[in-house]
């Protein structure tokens, strides 16, 4: 069995000493217990856990679809990908000077 220190707050170390009184435990057998239960009980697989997250939320559409229309607010005038009819057209930047003119 490995030893390590390990630097406690005294309040914890307080709390740690009446938990073992109550369960009448040694200190070092309560930390043994902690350890192995944070162990068993940290997620191991964390790429797993996120699959079906979404779906664990309510959300249906596809993380690609999601994705996409979201750039598509990114589309600007002079892209590829622009579609006047998607997008609409970008306000002149220059103001009409033909009102001004009559």
């Amino acid at each position: 069995m490995a030893r390590f220190l390990v630097d406690v707050p005294e309040e914890d170390v307080a709390r740690l000493d009446a938990l073992a009184r109550a369960e009448g435990k040694s200190r070092a057998a309560i930390l043994r217990e902690a350890v192995t239960n944070y162990i068993a009980n940290s997620n191991k697989d964390w790429l797993e856990a996120g699959f079906g997250l979404w779906a664990k939320y309510g959300f249906t559409e596809d993380g690609m679809d999601y994705q996409n229309r979201l750039r598509e607010e990114w589309v600007r005038e002079w892209d590829p990908e622009y579609d006047p009819a998607k997008q609409g057209s970008l306000p002149d930047e220059k103001p009409d000077n033909k009102d001004a003119a009559a």
